[in-house]
């Protein structure tokens, strides 16, 4: 009997990779710290976290919630609270599949051409769990790229698909 062998030790099993640190590859570098602390932002993450519904591992999924639209000037720290609220999500333990776009790289992403079904793509947005649409407002708008706005919020709102909507347009004042 050669007690070299079987003596090996076992190779280390590799740590977990949390859903935070796999959301971090895919967040842009300037947001990849982003924490939420907007009271408004911060109750609307708790919403969506209560609204859950276990999934096969029983961690919690998202299944329906409302949207928030956050509206401030620019440099104010919308897309940092969004993308916060968002990590947020996946610190508390809610497994997401999640979506970001700018509304101009959504009109570039949909922009007709060869070799590409723009209503298959809308749709994949439309029914993601959790869309963040960044800057509407922010692209030179035409009668297109208001019909494709449109079709995509009105999908997800009749849905009850979470979406964080951000914007430095004015928000008139309801009276």
């Amino acid at each position: 009997m050669d007690p070299v062998i079987g003596s090996e030790e076992p190779e280390p099993t590799p740590e977990p990779v949390s859903a935070l640190e796999l959301a971090d590859a895919r967040i842009p570098p300037r947001y990849r710290h982003a924490r939420a602390d907007h009271p408004q932002v911060t109750a609307w993450v708790d919403e969506i976290v209560c609204a859950g519904r276990p999934g096969p591992s029983g961690t919690r999924g998202i299944a329906e919630g409302p949207s928030l639209l956050i509206a401030g000037p620019t440099g104010t720290g919308k897309t940092h609270q969004a993308y916060g609220a968002v990590r947020a999500l996946l610190a508390a333990g809610v497994r997401l599949r999640w979506e970001a776009v700018t509304a101009a790289d959504l009109y570039a992403r949909l922009r007709p051409r060869p070799g590409l079904d723009a209503e298959r793509e809308l749709h994949t947005l439309a029914r993601c769990p959790l869309l963040l649409l960044d800057d509407i407002g922010a692209a030179k708008g035409s009668e297109w790229t208001e019909e494709l706005t449109y079709r995509l919020i009105n999908h997800r709102y009749e849905y009850l698909r979470p979406t964080l909507l951000t914007t430095n347009l004015p928000i008139p004042q309801l009276r």
